[in-house]
C-alpha cells in the first residue's frame, strides 16, 4: 500500500501541470542532548529554495547558506553552498546541470558529466535538507533507488508511520532509511506533503526536528535505536557464523605481544569462546569433527583495541571488520551506552567489547552535550557515583570543566575505584590535571597545548586545533617540556594520542585523499570518499600550509619521545571506522615504534591498562578467542594490518569481506578456506543453517 506520505511527495514532482506552489518558510531546529545547537532555515518560492543552516555544538560545527533550483521533479538544476565547515574551513561548492551537461566543484573535487536530464547530485558540504533532495528524488523512482553524481547509487526504504505531537500540533509523519550517502545510514520524518519533518541518525552531532516539536527528540532517539537496532540485528544474523565444532586455525604464524615475535607455523584450537589449543603445525593432525581453517601461512594476532571510541550501533562491524574487537568508550550519551552494552553482551548485535567511560563536562556556552553537563562540584561527584554504581571503568573530564573541580572529581572516582581520564579543561595545564589525579590525557594536542597556549587562550574553541601549527617551533627539550614528562613517567599517567585524527584536520587538503587513505577511501560509499577530500582548516597562504605539516611532524616526535620515556600509549581514535585504528598504529611506527611495538599497544598494552591480561591482550590457551588473521607479517610491517581476512571476537567468526559488502563497501580481501565439520553441523548467526562457501564469500579445499 502506498503511504499518504509518499502520495504527497509525489505530488511535489508531478512537473509543468502541478499547481503554483506558495512561498513558504519552513524551520527546523539541531539538538543535542535535549538542547537547541542550530537551526535550519529553508525559505521556499517556486522552483527556488534557499537554506540557512548553522550549528554551534562544542564550539564547532557548520555554518553555511545554501540555493538550490529544482527541475519540474524535484531533482536539482543548481547548488550553491557558501560559508565555514566543521572545524571553519571554507565552503564554496557549486552543482550545475544545463544543456545537457551537469558540471560541478567542491573541496573534494570538480567535473563534468553529460546527461540528457539532470542527475542527482550529492553535495560534499551538506545539510539535513540534502538529505530529503535525496530522498524524495530516489522515492520517485522505481525501486525507491536512483543513480547519483559523482557516482554510486542512493536508495530509500519506507519504515513505517507515526504521530508526533498531540492536539493542535499533532503530525502524521512517516519514517525512511536513506542509504548510500556515508557509511551510516540516515533517517527521515517526512510529513504528509512529502517535507522534511526530522532528520537523524547514528553518526549525526545532534537531530534535526520540525521547530515547535523539539520536545519529541526523545522519540526520535527511540525511533533511532528501534531501526538501527532492527537493522543490526538482521546484519548480525546474516554474518556472525557461530560453530557447536572446535574451530582449528592452521597454517598459521602466531604473534606474540611480549615476545614482539611470531611462532612457527601452528594450529591455533578454538571451542565456543575460548582458545583450548595452541601448537606447532604438525604437532597433531586436524580431525574430522573440526571445523577447518586454513590460514594459507599468515599471522594471528589478539583483537585490537581503540582505546577512544564513541560508539554508534553500526560502528561496531566496521571495527570488527579492521579487526578492532575491544573499545574504550570515551563519552556517549548515558542511556544509549547501557542499552547498547546490554544488547552486545546478549550477542544482539555486532560489536567488540566495551569498556565505558563517565562523561562530565562543566557548563558554559561550549559545552559539549554528551553525559552530564554539571553546575556545581556537587552535580559533578554525584555523576561519578551515578557512573560508578552502573561498573563503569572511568570518568572522562572534558573542556569546559572548572578547573577548581577536577580534584575533588578525581578523588572522589578514586574512591570508588574508577581512572580519571580526558581533554585538559579550558585555562588549565597538564600538569595541574595531572597533580589532581588524571590517571591518562586524552589527546596528544590536549597534552601538547599546555607548552603551546598563552594565558588565556580558551581551548574550548577550534583553537585546540588550530594552536597545533604553532607546534613546529617547540623545542621538545625546553624545562616546561621535561617537567610535564616527568611528571607522567614518575606518576605513571598514560596518553591515548589520537594521532590519527589531528593528521586528518591538520593535513587533509581541499580535492586530496587524505594521507593513509590512499588504499581505502576509493572502496567507501561516495558521500563520505568526498567529505574526507577536504581541508578542515582555513590556510591562507603556503606558510600556514607548511606550518600545519611541520606541527605534525612535531606531533609523531613528540609520540616517539614519550614511548622512549616509558609512557604509556593507548592507541585510540575518535573515530567510528575502524580504518583508523590502524592508520593510528602506522602512524606510531612514523613516530618510531618498531612494528611489533605498535601491535603491542593495541593488544596487550590496552589490556594491562583495563587489568584484563587474565582474559585477554595474548594469544593462549584458556584465554577468551578475540583475534585477527592477516596475510603477511606485522611484526615486521605494520601494513599488514590493513588487510584482515577473518576475526574471531569471543570466538564468533567474521570476515571483513562479508561484512563490507552488506555495508556498501568494497571488500578489500578473501575470507581463508573452510572444511566444515563432518560430523556437527556449523550454524550462521541465529539460523541454524550449515555450510560455507555460500554466495561465493570463503570456499572449502
Amino acid at each position: 500500500m502506498t503511504s499518504r506520505s509518499t502520495l504527497g511527495l509525489l505530488a511535489l514532482m508531478l512537473g509543468a501541470s502541478a499547481p503554483a506552489v506558495a512561498a513558504t518558510t519552513e524551520r527546523l531546529s539541531i539538538v543535542a542532548n535535549d538542547e537547541v545547537v542550530g537551526s535550519l532555515v529553508a525559505e521556499s518560492d517556486g522552483d527556488r529554495t534557499t537554506i540557512d543552516f548553522r550549528v554551534d555544538n562544542n564550539g564547532r560545527g557548520p555554518k553555511h547558506r545554501e540555493e538550490l533550483r529544482f527541475d519540474a521533479q524535484g531533482v536539482p538544476l543548481n547548488w550553491t553552498i557558501a560559508g565555514t565547515s566543521l572545524m571553519g574551513g571554507t565552503v564554496d561548492e557549486r552543482y550545475n546541470w544545463t544543456k545537457g551537461r551537469a558540471t560541478w566543484s567542491s573541496q573534494a573535487d570538480a567535473g563534468s558529466h553529460k546527461a540528457a536530464r539532470a542527475p542527482l547530485y550529492v553535495v560534499n558540504d551538506d545539510s539535513p535538507y540534502a538529505l530529503w533532495v535525496y530522498a524524495r528524488a530516489a522515492l520517485a523512482q522505481p525501486g525507491q533507488a536512483i543513480d547519483v553524481l559523482p557516482a554510486g547509487k542512493v536508495s530509500v526504504e519506507r519504515l513505517q508511520t507515526l504521530t508526533l505531537g498531540e492536539g493542535a500540533q499533532a503530525a502524521e509523519v512517516t519514517a525512511y532509511r536513506l542509504i548510500g550517502v556515508q557509511l551510516d545510514p540516515s533517517y527521515l520524518l517526512l510529513d504528509r506533503e512529502g517535507r522534511l519533518f526530522a532528520a537523524f541518525g547514528p553518526g549525526s552531532d545532534g537531530m534535526t526536528i520540525r521547530a515547535g516539536y523539539e520536545k519529541s527528540v526523545k522519540v526520535l532517539a527511540r525511533l533511532g535505536s528501534e531501526f538501527e537496532g532492527q537493522r543490526a540485528r538482521d546484519l548480525q544474523q546474516r554474518l556472525a557464523h557461530r560453530f557447536d565444532a572446535p574451530i582449528r586455525i592452521r597454517n598459521v604464524h602466531v604473534f606474540d605481544p611480549v615476545s614482539g615475535q611470531r611462532s612457527g607455523l601452528s594450529s591455533l584450537v578454538v571451542m565456543r569462546d575460548m582458545i583450548t589449543q595452541i601448537m606447532p603445525e604438525d604437532g597433531a593432525p586436524a580431525l574430522a569433527d573440526e571445523v577447518v581453517i586454513d590460514g594459507e601461512g599468515g599471522t594471528v594476532y589478539p583483537g585490537l583495541h581503540d582505546m577512544h571510541s564513541h560508539a554508534t550501533v553500526p560502528s561496531g562491524l566496521l571495527y570488527l571488520a579492521a579487526g578492532v574487537t575491544a573499545t574504550r568508550d570515551m563519552g556517549n550519551d548515558n542511556a544509549f551506552l547501557q542499552d547498547l552494552i546490554t544488547r552486545v553482551e546478549a550477542g544482539e548485535v555486532a560489536w567488540p567489547r566495551i569498556s565505558p567511560n563517565g562523561f562530565i563536562e562543566g557548563r558554559s556556552p561550549f559545552s559539549a552535550r554528551n553525559g552530564f553537563v554539571a553546575d556545581s562540584t556537587a552535580q559533578a561527584l554525584d555523576a561519578v557515583r551515578w557512573y560508578a554504581k552502573r561498573g563503569y571503568a572511568e570518568i572522562k573530564i572534558y573542556n569546559s570543566m572548572n578547573p577548581d573541580w577536577v580534584a575533588p572529581i578525581a578523588t572522589e572516582a578514586h574512591r570508588l575505584r574508577l581512572k580519571v581520564t580526558g581533554h585538559v579543561p579550558a585555562f588549565d595545564t597538564p600538569d595541574r590535571v595531572i597533580a589532581d589525579g588524571y590517571d591518562s590525557i586524552a589527546h596528544v594536542n590536549q597534552l601538547m597545548l599546555g607548552w603551546i597556549l598563552k594565558p588565556g587562550e580558551d581551548s574550548r574553541t577550534p583553537l585546540r586545533l588550530t594552536a597545533m601549527q604553532r607546534a613546529g617551533a617547540l623545542d621538545l627539550n625546553a624545562p616546561n617540556v621535561r617537567h610535564t614528562i616527568d611528571l607522567m613517567t614518575s606518576r605513571k599517567v598514560a596518553l591515548d594520542p589520537t594521532a590519527v585524527i589531528l593528521e586528518q584536520l591538520m593535513l587533509s587538503r581541499a580535492g586530496q585523499v587524505p594521507p593513509g587513505q590512499e588504499d581505502s577511501l576509493g572502496h567507501m560509499p561516495i558521500g563520505f570518499q568526498r567529505y574526507r577530500k577536504r581541508s578542515f582548516v582555513t590556510l591562507a597562504d603556503k606558510a600556514q600550509d607548511h606550518a600545519y605539516h611541520s606541527g605534525f611532524a612535531k606531533v609523531l616526535e613528540t609520540i616517539g619521545l614519550l614511548h622512549r620515556e616509558g609512557i604509556r600509549l593507548l592507541p585510540g581514535t575518535d573515530d567510528t571506522t575502524g580504518f583508523a585504528l590502524l592508520r593510528e598504529l602506522e602512524l606510531y611506527v612514523k613516530a618510531g615504534l618498531t612494528p611489533a611495538e605498535a601491535l603491542r599497544t593495541a593488544t596487550l598494552g590496552a589490556e594491562e591498562f583495563l587489568g584484563r591480561t587474565d582474559r585477554l591482550g595474548t594469544l593462549a590457551r584458556g584465554k577468551l578467542a578475540d583475534l585477527v588473521l592477516v596475510p603477511g607479517d606485522p611484526s615486521q610491517d605494520i601494513s599488514a594490518i590493513r588487510r584482515p581476512r577473518m576475526v574471531l571476537r569471543g570466538g564468533v567468526v567474521y570476515f571483513p569481506s562479508e561484512i563490507h559488502t552488506a555495508l556498501g563497501i568494497q571488500p578489500f580481501t578473501t575470507p581463508p578456506p573452510i572444511r566444515p565439520a563432518a560430523k556437527v553441523a556449523a550454524s550462521e548467526g541465529a539460523a541454524g543453517t550449515t555450510g560455507f562457501g555460500h554466495e561465493g564469500h570463503a570456499h572449502e579445499f
